[in-house]
C-alpha cells in the first residue's frame, strides 16, 4: 500500500532498481535481455540490408542479383548515383559539423567508454553506410550491422544501468548478433563478439552472447532471405603438401592485407592534402569511382555477387588479380574519401579472388589444389589480416561451407596470417584507423580505465614547498630531517624549480650559506596533470625517479606524485579488470 502512494516516476525508479538487481543476480536474466539485443540486432540487420539493397534497385536497377554481380553498367548515367551518394554524405557531414559531433564506433565505444554509446552516433554511422553502400561505394554493410546491434544493446542496457562489465558483454553480444544474422552464422557472430569487440572470452559471457546471436540469425532466417553457402569440394584428400601450400597463402594474405590498410592511409592523406581537408572529399572519391565502375562493375559496393559468380565461372589467372587490382583501389578510394562502411565482406571477396588465383598458379605448377578451396581459405586468411578473430574467420567458413575437412588448412592460414600481421603491423583495421586518429587502442579490451588513472586524479597536494633563494641554513631550521623525505622548489609565483632530497641538503658536508637550488634535482622532469598512467610510469622510470611534481600549463606545482602510489593503483585497477572479466564484480 506505502509504495502504490508514491509518485509514479520514484515507483519508476524502484522498478528499474529492482531489475538491475535482479539482472545482476540472476545469470538467467542476463541470458533473456541477451535475447531481446538479438531479436533488435536482427530486425536492425534486416532493415539496414532492405534499405540499402533498395537504393542500390533504384540507382542501378537491380533486384534479386547483387549489384557486383552486373557484367556491365549497360547506362553509364547510372554512375551518377555515387556523386549523388556523395552529396548526401556531404550534406549529413555539415549538419554533423554544426551540432559538433563526432560518432563513437562500437569498439572505440567497448574499449574506452565502457560499452556507452549515444542512439544518435549509432543512427548517423548508420545512415552514412547505408548510403555508401547503397550508392555503389567498395564498402560492406557489416560494419553498421555490427554498430547498430552494439548500440541498441548499448541503449537497452543504460536503460536499465547495466554494470560495466555487463553492458560491455551485451553490447558485444548486440554486434556479434548483428553480424552473425548477416551471414545466418550464429557462432563466427558470437566469435565476432568475443574477438572483435570484446577482447575477451568469459565465462560468464558464452551464454548470453551465443544466445544474442542464435536469436539474430533466427530472425534473419525467418523474416529476410535465405543464408548464402558455398560448395566445396565434396571429396578431397588433405596432405602436409597442402597445409604447405595454405600456410604460404595465408602469408601472402597477411602481406596483402597489411598493404590494404596502409594503403587506405596513404590515400587518405594524399586525398586530405589535394582537397585541403575540404568537406567536399567524398564527391572526389566518387569521380574517381566511376571510372573503376565503368571498367568493373565487379568493384562497386562489398562484393557479395562478384563472389558467387566468380567462384562459380573459374575466371582466368589475369581476369582474377584485374578484379583483384581493382576492387582494391575502389575499397581504398571509397575510403579515402570519406565514404563510410567496412573491409570485412570487402575482404572476404578479396580473400577469394587472391585464393583462386593462388590456386590456379599452383596449378600450372602440378600441385593438385582446388581453386574453389583455395578461395574459401583465402578468405579467411585475408579477413583475419584485416578484421582480426582467427576463430570468427574460421567458424564462418564452417557455417558456409558445412566442410570439416577444410577446417584444417582453413585455421593453418589463418593463424599464420594473424601472427604475420600482429608481427609486422599490430593492428587490425579498425584498431589501426583508431591509432591514425590519436587513439593508442590496439584491442577491443577494455582500457577505458586508464583514462581515469591521470596525474591530476591521483597526485597528493599535501606537499611541502620550499621557496628558491633560500639558504640551507635556513632550509635546515625550517624542515628538519625526518619530517619528510623530499621537498619542491618553487619561485614566488608557485613555477616548479626542481626537487629537493633531504638526505643531499643535510649534509654535514655542504655549505649552509649556499642557496639550496644547488642540490635541487630534476629540474626538467615533470608530470601535467592529464597524463595517463601509462605516460606516468615511463616518466618515473625515464627520470629514475620515486616521486615527480605535478605541474600545469603555466608550470605552476598543483600536486607530487610518488611512483609507488601510481604503481599500486594501476595494480588495482588491473585487479579489478581481471575480476570483471570473470564475472566476479
Amino acid at each position: 500500500m506505502r509504495l502504490a502512494r508514491l509518485p509514479r516516476h520514484h515507483r519508476l525508479r524502484q522498478g528499474i532498481i529492482a531489475v538491475r538487481r535482479w539482472l545482476r543476480a540472476s545469470e538467467a536474466a542476463f541470458i533473456v535481455l541477451a535475447a531481446a539485443v538479438g531479436v533488435l540486432a536482427g530486425l536492425s540487420t534486416l532493415i539496414q540490408s532492405w534499405l540499402a539493397h533498395g537504393l542500390q534497385h533504384l540507382f542501378y536497377g537491380v533486384t534479386i542479383n547483387r549489384l557486383s554481380a552486373l557484367a556491365s553498367i549497360r547506362h553509364p548515367w547510372r554512375l551518377l548515383a555515387l556523386p549523388l551518394g556523395a552529396l548526401a554524405l556531404i550534406g549529413l557531414n555539415r549538419w554533423l559539423a554544426l551540432r559538433g559531433r563526432t560518432p563513437v564506433d562500437v569498439v572505440e565505444a567497448n574499449a574506452l567508454h565502457g560499452g556507452r554509446i549515444a542512439m544518435f552516433d549509432n543512427l548517423v554511422i548508420g545512415a552514412q553506410t547505408v548510403i555508401s553502400n547503397g550508392c555503389g561505394a567498395s564498402v560492406g554493410l557489416e560494419a553498421a550491422y555490427a554498430q547498430l546491434g552494439g548500440g541498441l544493446a548499448s541503449w537497452l542496457g543504460q536503460k536499465v544501468h547495466l554494470r560495466r562489465a555487463d553492458l560491455r558483454t551485451l553490447v558485444g553480444a548486440g554486434a556479434g548478433a548483428g553480424v552473425g544474422a548477416a551471414f545466418g552464422a550464429p557462432l563466427a557472430g558470437a566469435f565476432y563478439a568475443f574477438e572483435i569487440v570484446i577482447g575477451t572470452y568469459g565465462t560468464a559471457a558464452v551464454a548470453p552472447v551465443i544466445t544474442a546471436s542464435l536469436v539474430a540469425a533466427a530472425i534473419m532466417r525467418a523474416l529476410g532471405p535465405e543464408p548464402w553457402l558455398m560448395a566445396t569440394t565434396a571429396v578431397r584428400m588433405i596432405t602436409l603438401g597442402d597445409y604447405v601450400a595454405y600456410a604460404l597463402l595465408g602469408l601472402l594474405c597477411a602481406g596483402l592485407g597489411i598493404a590494404v590498410m596502409r594503403l587506405v592511409t596513404a590515400a587518405e592523406r594524399v586525398m586530405q592534402a589535394i582537397t585541403r581537408s575540404s568537406s567536399w572529399r567524398p564527391l572526389a572519391g566518387a569521380l574517381l569511382l566511376m571510372p573503376i565502375a565503368w571498367v568493373s562493375p565487379q568493384a562497386l559496393s562489398a562484393g557479395h555477387g562478384a563472389l558467387h559468380l566468380d567462384l562459380a565461372l573459374k575466371p582466368p589467372i589475369a581476369f582474377l588479380l584485374g578484379v583483384l587490382a581493382l576492387k582494391v583501389a575502389a575499397s581504398v578510394v571509397s575510403l579515402a574519401s570519406g565514404f563510410r562502411g567496412g573491409l570485412f565482406f570487402a575482404s572476404l571477396f578479396l580473400g577469394s579472388l587472391a585464393g583462386q588465383a593462388f590456386g590456379e598458379v599452383a596449378n600450372l605448377w602440378g600441385f593438385g589444389i582446388d581453386p574453389n578451396d583455395a578461395a574459401l581459405v583465402g578468405m579467411a586468411a585475408l579477413s583475419v589480416s584485416i578484421v582480426g578473430g582467427s576463430m570468427t574467420l574460421a567458424l564462418l567458413m564452417l557455417e558456409i561451407t558445412h566442410d570439416f575437412a577444410l577446417m584444417g588448412v582453413v585455421l593453418t592460414a589463418a593463424l599464420v596470417s594473424s601472427a604475420i600481421t600482429r608481427e609486422a603491423f599490430g593492428y587490425s583495421f579498425s584498431t589501426w584507423r583508431l591509432h591514425v586518429r590519436g587513439s593508442d587502442i590496439r584491442s577491443p579490451r577494455d582500457i577505458g580505465w586508464l583514462t581515469t588513472l591521470t596525474a591530476g586524479r591521483m597526485m597528493r597536494r599535501d606537499w611541502t614547498a620550499v621557496q628558491a633563494g633560500t639558504s640551507v641554513g635556513v632550509f635546515r631550521q625550517t624542515v628538519p630531517p625526518g619530517s619528510v623525505s623530499k621537498v619542491v622548489l618553487v619561485d614566488e609565483s608557485g613555477h616548479y624549480g626542481g626537487i629537493i632530497p633531504m638526505a643531499a641538503a643535510h649534509a654535514a658536508t655542504l655549505d649552509p650559506d649556499l642557496p639550496i637550488e644547488t642540490v635541487a634535482r630534476l629540474q626538467d622532469k615533470v608530470l601535467m596533470p592529464a597524463m595517463g598512467i601509462r605516460a606516468i610510469l615511463d616518466a618515473l622510470d625515464e627520470a629514475g625517479a620515486d616521486e615527480l611534481a605535478v605541474v600545469n600549463a603555466e608550470g605552476q606545482v598543483v600536486g607530487v606524485l610518488s611512483e609507488k602510489h601510481a604503481r599500486r593503483r594501476y595494480l588495482e585497477e588491473i585487479e579489478a579488470d581481471q575480476k570483471r572479466m570473470f564475472g566476479e564484480m
